[in-house]
């Protein structure tokens, strides 16, 4: 399950994002995500056989108080080859509608008896997979980039069920959607 940046959040961060180390072009790539697979994942479920039980969930959802966010920071998550790049997300209410948010998805997954990963849920967009092609020197610097961004306001009112197809260049279809309060 995952929420989109509006377009004008995706383009207003793009400007940013074009201007960091990992963005320059080198020998082997880092996995660059392009504007339009910008995305935040509010709960991985893996491959879901039962997609009515998860558009099911998804659609209780829909009384959930929409917040308000914005893309602001970053830091990277792993470690070594499996490194990521990520901008984190800020609330204006210190994450309360994003735990009550997190805390819905996982309950209506339960309820419905789907598999989702446990990990304590890291509010993030992906922004590459450099791994160790770039060094902590570089990654410093692109660190301190996005610690200084804040990026426009945003109400997270819809949450998508996507199916990805991964590889080197991921595909998500979407399953479903729902409008949040």
């Amino acid at each position: 399950m995952a929420v989109y940046p509006p377009a004008e959040v995706r383009e207003h961060f793009k400007r940013v994002v074009d201007g960091l180390v990992v963005a320059r072009p080198r020998e082997r790539s880092v996995r660059l995500a392009t504007p339009d697979r910008w995305h935040l994942t509010v709960a991985f479920i893996g491959d879901v056989e039962d997609e009515v039980a998860a558009t099911e969930a998804l659609e209780e959802l829909a009384s959930v108080p929409a917040p308000v966010v914005r893309i602001a920071g970053g830091r990277t998550l792993g470690r070594r080859q499996f490194k990521h790049l990520v901008a984190e997300i800020e609330t204006e209410d210190d994450g309360v509608g994003l735990r009550r948010l997190g805390a819905a998805v996982r309950k209506a997954l339960r309820r419905h008896r789907l598999p989702f990963d446990r990990r304590d849920w890291q509010p993030h967009v992906t922004i590459a997979r450099p791994g160790n092609l770039v060094g902590a020197e570089e990654l410093a610097v692109d660190l301190e980039v996005l610690a200084a961004y804040r990026g426009p306001a945003w109400r997270l009112d819809e949450v998508r069920l996507m199916r990805s197809r991964l590889g080197p260049h991921p595909e998500y279809d979407v399953l479903a959607a729902v409008h949040l309060q």
